[in-house]
């Protein structure tokens, strides 16, 4: 069965669910929440954009005290990250393990927050990570798995509490990786390129990477195990192939599939999945590519990208985030009398696209019908709003000034950014451009899988 997956899985051995979760197959759909973003909404804000669009399962990154706090009583069901830089600890010994489960869990489950499964690493055995992870991921799935145990949080082994094997699923990458991929088959509206494996047709992506993890399940002796899409989307900007109607076609045909609660070929009924992703991330890495900052389905604050029904097109489209406070309508731009051809412009350019997010700006991406002078007031706008409107930055060597005319040009929205009390700039300053990848996974740990 043809793979073009990028896919994160979960040992076959050892993998955690916290008491009571009761794993059931169900067609609601959850979501990831990342956290990297120069300006983060409150978490309280998510929180109720979560429950204005009914999803009841989120996905995090990480275990932040704050955004576990705004998730108590709410309803929503919680699987919680561990991130790679915290594996070699948590191999080292049970104490480690026994007090992250402490703060991190135990204290936080007391407290009402519903959290069913916890994750230890974010895709460890990527080649991208060199083997680093290799020797400390499962001694550290080991020693948690041990501390929610002592902890009374967890039951034992994967076969008998049926724990889920998960995977991530991007049609998306397989498009980006490959010009020739025919686009048809990315979606869910049937294919001129059909696959066929052993008699049965497959005519889209999605199903035949998820029957590939299903076939391989089967070979070695797990065909029970229950599976999970982690990660499942596709982003709006930062490539030709990463745009709007192509994430509003993708995700809808998505939604609209599993909403049916027909499955797969290899497993009918109902698909747990979780999109990737709620939010924009601005500090993402990019080392992937410039449209790994865009996979939301809402805007960085919090508005929505497109018209989606999370019932499968039966239901209502999303609605906004509430209550989002916001700097001054006020942008940066570069002078009318500034010369392009000085020297300072581009070194200008270069220093503000390093410490914000340019990744907007290229070949058919949303703000790719720019001029040179366009392109030059995005990039020292973006610098300008990731450090909160310090007039400061708004000078560049005497090449910018500030408007209060929105400078919005097309699809390239030229924002204003969310007021956070101007604790970004200073984390923004300390930034680099590429930022740092996050976490993932669900004690169910996951690995790459190339299928």
């Amino acid at each position: 069965m043809a793979a073009a997956v990028r896919a994160a899985a979960v040992a076959l051995l050892s993998v955690a669910v916290l008491c009571g979760a009761g794993l059931r197959r169900s067609q609601a759909i959850g979501v990831n929440w990342g956290t990297q973003l120069s300006h983060p909404l409150p978490a309280s804000t998510v929180v109720r954009l979560l429950r204005d669009n009914g999803f009841d399962k989120v996905k995090l990154f990480d275990a932040e005290d704050a955004i576990l706090g705004a998730l108590r009583g709410s309803g929503i069901q919680v699987m919680v990250g561990i991130p790679n830089d915290m594996l070699a600890d948590l191999a080292g010994g049970g104490k480690a393990a026994e007090d992250w489960v402490a703060k991190n869990v135990s204290g936080h489950v007391r407290d009402g927050v519903d959290i069913r499964y916890v994750a230890v690493g974010n895709e460890p055995f990527l080649e991208t990570f060199n083997g680093t992870y290799l020797k400390t991921t499962f001694p550290a799935m080991q020693n948690i798995q041990a501390a929610l145990v002592k902890a009374g949080l967890a039951d034992k082994f994967l076969a008998s509490t049926g724990a889920p094997f998960v995977a991530n699923v991007y049609p998306f990458i397989s498009l980006y990786a490959d010009p020739n991929f025919p686009l048809d088959y990315a979606f869910f509206q049937g294919s001129s390129s059909p696959v066929v494996d052993g008699g049965v047709t497959y005519q889209n992506t999605f199903d035949a990477n998820h029957d590939t993890l299903v076939a391989a399940l089967r070979r070695n002796g797990f065909g029970n195990v229950s599976v999970v899409v982690g990660e499942v989307g596709w982003p709006t900007d930062g490539d030709a192939s990463a745009n709007l109607d192509y994430a509003r076609r993708f995700n809808q045909g998505f939604l609209t599939h599993i909403a049916s609660g027909q499955g797969t070929p290899l497993r009918p009924g109902p698909v747990d999945a979780y999109l990737f992703s709620l939010i924009d991330e601005d500090r993402k890495s990019i080392q992937p590519g410039n449209f790994e900052r865009h996979w939301g389905i809402f805007n960085y604050d919090g508005t929505p990208k497109y018209a989606l029904s999370l019932a499968g097109g039966n239901g209502s489209t999303l609605k906004p985030a509430r209550g989002v406070r916001y700097l001054e309508k006020r942008w940066c731009v570069l002078k009318p009398s500034a010369d392009l051809a000085d020297q300072k412009v581009g070194d200008s350019v270069s220093y503000a696209c390093g410490l914000a997010d340019c990744t907007a700006l290229g070949y058919r991406t949303s703000c790719g019908g720019l001029d040179a002078k366009g392109n030059v007031s995005y990039a020292f706008n973006s610098y300008y709003q990731t450090m909160d409107q310090d007039a400061r930055a708004c000078d560049f060597k005497g090449l910018a000034t500030t408007t209060s005319v929105d400078p919005t040009a097309g699809t390239c929205r030229f924002i204003v950014e969310i007021d956070v009390g101007g604790a970004a700039a200073i984390s923004s300053a300390r930034g680099v451009a590429g930022g740092v990848a996050s976490v993932l996974a669900a004690l169910v740990l996951m690995s790459s899988m190339l299928l």
